[in-house]
């Protein structure tokens, strides 16, 4: 039966799509069924940030990393999944992507590997241990990129201390910004709750400059935390920088993720540069391996919880 038929079908993309990372946890996605035939993937405008991501380029990479995860739930249930990104904005500019579904037989072991994880991935803002990630597990998340279209770019030695200074110097100019600061603070600060939700799951803040992770303010008190002194970073980039390599960067980087998962490795970001980049509503220069769309901290880190869903309902527009 396709997984677009039933409502409870209809359901688990639903239950996959929510599970997808998002910027600080807005999941600005709605899914749709349109006459038990296919799916569209939504924008939620009421959960995009006005101040820190203007162009919409971080909107864009969430859902992307949602359409991901419904293309894993479809593919799993025996169905192909076919998409077409930006198929009507004229008419409908919310409309991110449409999914189309046909008979396609059982899926591969490792799409079922990583279907099973999107259950388990999590954004872990902990310290990481020293640990190196080996060869073959860096080469299967570049292969991971590499199968969207996209690029993962590790970074070495030299390379990681620039970028860690470039967070650094952004993060402290983003501080002084009232506004970027009042709306981090709605949907991150402990006690304010959004939508009904418990706050954000956030990680320590570091008394290392420059830090590893971002410091929403939420684990203060806790002591010195420590964090690995030599952090793994990577970068995830695309041949160009409009809204459809937006939605391609999203579904590479929750393949990322999802692949990181089965092999152990944790993840955290540090988008600070975008941020500031985007808020100066500046597109992104070209380089030669690519745009960068995020950058990443990787490595072994201990359990963390996971961060406040968004209902099924919540997400589920209604067909007109």
């Amino acid at each position: 039966m396709s997984p677009l038929a039933t409502e409870p079908a209809f359901q688990r993309l639903l239950a996959a799509a929510g599970q997808a990372p998002s910027v600080l946890n807005t999941q600005p996605w709605r899914l749709k069924a349109v006459r038990g035939e296919f799916a569209e993937l939504l924008a939620d405008p009421d959960r995009r940030l006005r101040v820190s991501d203007p162009r919409g380029r971080s909107l864009h990479v969430s859902c992307g990393a949602a359409l991901f995860d419904l293309r894993l739930a479809v593919r799993t249930a025996g169905y192909r999944p076919v998409i077409w990104l930006l198929p009507n904005t004229g008419e409908e500019p919310r409309l991110l992507a449409a999914l189309r579904v046909s008979p396609y037989g059982p899926a591969p072991s490792r799409t079922r590997e990583l279907y099973d994880c999107i259950g388990l991935r999590r954004t872990n803002r902990e310290p990481f241990s020293e640990r190196r990630i080996p060869e073959h597990v860096l080469a299967d998340l570049r292969q991971a990129a590499a199968c969207e279209g996209a690029g993962l770019v590790m970074l070495g030695r030299c390379a990681s201390a620039e970028l860690l200074e470039h967070v650094a110097i952004a993060d402290d100019e983003l501080s002084k910004n009232g506004d970027y600061l009042a709306e981090l603070r709605e949907w991150t600060t402990s006690g304010r709750p959004r939508d009904g939700l418990p706050s954000y799951v956030q990680g320590p803040g570091c008394i290392e400059d420059p830090a590893p992770v971002r410091d929403f303010g939420t684990h203060r008190g806790r002591g010195p935390v420590h964090f690995e002194s030599r952090p793994q970073l990577a970068v995830l980039t695309t041949a160009g920088d409009g809204p459809v390599d937006w939605l391609r960067a999203g579904q590479a980087l929750q393949r990322v993720l999802l692949t990181a998962t089965v092999h152990g490795v944790s993840a955290s970001f540090l988008n600070q540069p975008l941020d500031l980049r985007d808020m100066r509503r500046r597109s992104d220069p070209h380089h030669r391996r690519g745009h960068i769309q995020m950058i990443l901290r990787l490595g072994y880190g201990p359990a963390v919880p996971r961060a406040p869903r968004r209902s099924a309902v919540e997400l589920k527009e209604a067909a007109a």
